[in-house]
């Protein structure tokens, strides 16, 4: 990045093109030095706010190529956003990609009641009340393709509300059944089904984002140096989906979700497990989709054939892990290092199956036991996934929550006949029940 703006920004040049791509956009070279060039105001300003509002680094290069000094507030703002990502730590320093509270508050949730605490207890209200004041009922990009004319879904991080995931929606709708007053977080809910319902794409499946964002053509653009340029559905997504209409009364017949289960049953692997988008990788889709399976009773051979390649890829020393190797090389599936994360996520998938009792389960929680330090894991493994193949995530709190869930899981009572994932909580309280409201 210049620290000083180009003094004749006619002389900027750009990067040659493909021939493929120079015949598809032929005007595209001149196109972007004659906006280095721009010289209305207004223009300008507008494009420097929508770049402010889609990316922090981008948009502090954007500002500085059109003129703005250093000193200016909108650059400064910048700076100081980009910098609150920032780790510092001893002599190191290292930044985050993005921070997750959304995410994180709404695993946080789901683990501290499955783990006793009550709906009245003041972190669990403060954690709800917090949750319903994040929820985005403004527009956003998603609209090009679902013209409707609120949203209902929540982002990944503070404050993105041109961008709502429908992964993070549904953990978020599963939380607030699960820790919130019935009738208050209702309305919420039926909000964002209706949203993740018209964000579905061809095929009964959903992706993080977008609706049918699979044209691989993007990857020609010439400013394409990412590797991941689309947002196609995938097995976690679509299983947090179906779980979440699980969990608000949907049937495994239900027009919403017999797709999905179609394809979640298509897309498992020979060998047993499924494939996770946004989590390290065999081990965490397996679990999302034993989950949403659960969610509806319908397990059957699936999940037994998930069950019996998790006790395979159990590590002799009683965890599981897998390493980010997986998404390069599939014959690595479930293959690594233990993990505090990656071993509770196996540990509940086979307490979802009704294999709380199995041995592999003890020897996993075992595990957890045995290396838990002041309350928590030790955990330096990237165990999360921004874009496989080019980053990978270390979330500070998976070495928490989720070891919680999977030993809270043990003693928990999961009937075998429950429609929904939801367990007793130690109030005497099951999570709402579907017939309570209709989210339709």
């Amino acid at each position: 990045m210049a620290l000083e703006a180009p003094q004749d920004r006619s002389t900027m040049q750009t990067k040659p093109f493909a021939p493929f791509t120079a015949v598809l956009y032929p005007s595209l070279p001149k196109t972007i030095t004659s906006a280095a060039s721009e010289t209305d105001a207004g223009a300008a300003l507008r494009a420097s706010a929508i770049s402010a509002s889609r990316g922090i680094m981008n948009s502090v290069i954007a500002m500085r190529c059109l003129g703005y000094s250093v000193d200016d507030p909108q650059v400064i703002r910048a700076m100081d956003e980009f910098e609150k990502l920032g780790i510092e730590q001893g002599d190191t320093f290292r930044m985050q990609p993005c921070v997750s509270p959304v995410w994180d508050t709404a695993w946080s949730l789901i683990a501290l009641r499955r783990a006793g605490l009550g709906r009245d207890h003041p972190a669990i209200r403060t954690a709800v009340d917090w949750l319903l004041g994040e929820q985005i009922t403004s527009g956003g990009d998603w609209q090009v393709k679902v013209p409707m004319d609120s949203c209902g879904g929540w982002a990944f991080e503070f404050d993105n509300d041109t961008y709502p995931d429908i992964d993070d929606t549904a953990v978020v709708v599963l939380a607030l059944l699960e820790a919130g007053d019935p009738d208050r977080v209702a309305p919420a809910v039926k909000q964002a089904v209706r949203w993740c319902r018209a964000m579905r794409s061809t095929g009964g499946t959903w992706g993080a984002f977008d609706k049918d964002n699979t044209r691989a053509l993007v990857y020609s653009l010439p400013f394409a140096d990412f590797g991941a340029m689309l947002d196609p559905p995938s097995e976690d997504v679509t299983a947090h989906v179906v779980e979440m209409l699980a969990a608000t009364g949907s049937t495994a017949t239900d027009p919403h979700v017999a797709p999905g289960i179609a394809y979640l049953r298509r897309e498992q692997r020979p060998w047993g497990s499924w494939f996770g988008r946004w989590g390290v990788n065999h081990i965490y889709g397996t679990w999302c989709v034993v989950s949403a399976l659960r969610a509806l009773h319908s397990c059957g051979t699936a999940v037994e054939r998930a069950t019996t390649w998790l006790a395979r890829a159990q590590n002799p020393d009683g965890g599981w892990g897998e390493s980010c190797l997986s998404y390069d090389d599939e014959s690595f599936a479930g293959v690594g290092e233990s993990t505090a994360s990656q071993t509770a996520w196996a540990v509940h998938t086979l307490q979802l199956a009704g294999l709380a009792a199995n041995p592999a389960a003890a020897h996993g929680l075992a595990w957890l036991r045995e290396r838990q330090r002041g309350g928590t894991w030790d955990e330096t493994e990237h165990t999360g996934t921004g874009f496989p193949g080019d980053f990978y995530i270390n979330y500070h709190l998976y070495r928490h929550v989720f070891p919680m869930l999977a030993l809270a899981g043990e003693s928990a009572s999961v009937p075998g006949d429950a429609a929904t994932l939801q367990v007793a909580s130690t109030d005497g309280e099951l999570a709402p029940a579907a017939r309570q409201h209709t989210y339709a």
